[in-house]
């Protein structure tokens, strides 16, 4: 199993003074992005989000292109692309551009989001976001895999185009789809796609994360797609102290406790496709640190995350994309987490 490295780059207004400079936080990720590769990660994830809602990078492909040209190993990701509110065309055209610069390290990884305020700046109707989506995931696969894709749906209709360039692995860059709720899992399996899950979520969904991996597999094999890969993200902090320990779990709940005004709330108005967004508010919001175990973050001494990890690798998972520096933690006290992941945990990963 790989490791990579995982930002949201949260910096939300719940945060008060504790907010950063957006400038000077995109500089640390990007420092934290060469970093992880100089220590052997596989991959760097970085966010899409706008209008500082919740983070501060709204365009992944162009910080990744900058990351691209700066490295030579390293795997490239977005966490993940709010496909619905951009058109997917673009977003094939991008990140096939993004493969060619770096020579095929691109990845790609879709997500609906849960931010209504998102939608309504870019006029996109968030109730229609499930079947937009589903139909932009489409469109996507079609441009990658054909010299040509034309399109009639309900949402993108347009005539037979070319999109170029075409990317340098095939038949195309790796496509994961985000997975918080039962139906997109489903989806994604059917029609062929990888997916990225939120242990947390996963445990929601089917009761623990190897569980929802194995009903991903059945379902995609069942549907003749052998082979299709699962990841998972986690917060991560190896401790050396049960102070450091609470101080770590404290942080993920200042983390919870910002990003609550991104997610729906009120049951009665949110789309029926997204309610269960409201579960995880309800269960969020009522969080201490004693709620805070391995189905939520990876932290304790090296063995303890060695295990949690070890479980993740028996469970089926490929690569654990690994997030640092949650919580407005100061960029010195997220390269001091990484490398201790370095020394203390990666040595046992591939």
């Amino acid at each position: 199993m790989k490791l990579g490295y995982f930002t949201l780059t949260d910096n939300p207004p719940m945060y008060g003074t504790g907010r950063k400079n957006p400038s000077r936080l995109l500089g640390e990720v990007m420092a934290q992005c060469l970093h992880a590769e100089e220590i052997g990660l596989n991959s760097v994830w970085v966010p899409e989000h706008h209008f500082g809602l919740f983070g501060v990078l709204p365009s992944a492909p162009v910080f990744l292109a900058n990351l691209a040209a700066r490295t030579k190993r390293v795997k490239l990701g977005p966490a993940t692309v709010l496909l619905p509110v951009q058109h997917p065309l673009r977003v094939a055209e991008e990140f096939a551009l993004l493969d060619l610069l770096s020579d095929g390290r691109a990845q790609l990884s879709v997500g609906r989001g849960y931010d209504a305020r998102e939608y309504d700046a870019f006029g996109v109707d968030f109730a229609q976001s499930h079947e937009i989506f589903f139909e932009g995931l489409d469109i996507i696969k079609e441009a990658w895999s054909n010299d040509v894709s034309s399109y009639q749906g309900v949402h993108y209709q347009f005539p037979e185009v070319e999109v170029l360039p075409r990317p340098v692995q095939q038949p195309y860059p790796p496509i994961y789809v985000a997975c918080f709720s039962e139906p997109t899992l489903r989806h994604a399996a059917r029609a062929g796609f990888d997916v990225i899950f939120a242990p947390f979520a996963a445990a929601m969904m089917f009761g623990s994360l190897q569980n929802a991996v194995q009903e991903f597999k059945r379902e995609s094999e069942a549907a003749g797609h052998v082979g299709r890969k699962v990841m998972c993200s986690y917060f991560v902090n190896v401790t050396f102290d049960e102070r450091e320990t609470l101080e770590t779990k404290e942080r993920l709940l200042y983390y919870f406790h910002g990003i609550l005004p991104a997610f729906p709330a009120d049951r009665a108005t949110a789309p029926q496709h997204i309610r269960y967004f409201v579960d995880i508010v309800e269960r969020m919001r009522s969080m201490t640190t004693n709620d805070l175990g391995e189905r939520s973050i990876i932290t304790g001494s090296p063995d303890d995350c060695i295990k949690v990890l070890k479980d993740c690798e028996a469970a089926g998972i490929e690569e654990v994309i690994l997030y640092f520096g949650f919580g407005g933690w100061s960029h010195p006290d997220t390269m001091t987490s990484m490398e201790r992941v370095a020394k203390e945990i990666l040595p046992y990963f591939d």
